[in-house]
C-alpha cells in the first residue's frame, strides 16, 4: 500500500513539473519598440537598437514611440497605441507609425 502511494505522489509531482515548465516556456517575451532619432523608431533588443528582429515567439510587443503604431501582416493590420502592447504569434510583421514620414524606419519582425 505504501508503495502504491509513493508512485502515485511520484506520478502527481512530474506532472506538476511538466505543466509549470510548460507554462514557463509559453511566455511571451517583451519586445519594446521605442522613440530615438535618426529614423524615429527602433525595437530596443539587449540595449541597442534594431531594424530587424528574428525571435521565438509568442512576443509581447510594447509602444513606447511617441505615436500609434500599425503592424501589418498577412492576418491584417493592427494599431497600437502609445503604452500599449499586443501579443504577436508566428508570423512575418511590417512596423510602422500612424502618419509616418518617408524617411522613418520601418521595422521588420520575424516570429518563429
Amino acid at each position: 500500500m505504501k508503495a502504491l502511494i509513493a508512485c502515485i505522489a511520484a506520478v502527481l509531482a512530474l506532472g506538476a513539473g511538466q505543466a509549470r515548465a510548460a507554462g514557463h516556456l509559453a511566455t511571451p517575451r517583451t519586445l519594446p519598440v521605442v522613440m530615438h532619432d535618426p529614423g524615429c523608431h527602433w525595437f530596443l533588443i539587449q540595449g541597442k537598437d534594431a531594424k530587424t528582429a528574428s525571435l521565438a515567439g509568442p512576443i509581447q510587443l510594447k509602444n513606447l514611440d511617441m505615436n500609434t503604431l500599425k503592424v501589418a501582416s498577412r492576418r491584417g493590420l493592427r494599431l497600437v497605441r502609445v503604452g500599449k502592447s499586443i501579443l504577436l504569434t508566428r508570423g512575418n510583421y511590417v512596423v510602422m507609425m500612424v502618419g509616418q514620414a518617408v524617411d522613418d524606419n520601418y521595422l521588420t519582425l520575424t516570429v518563429r
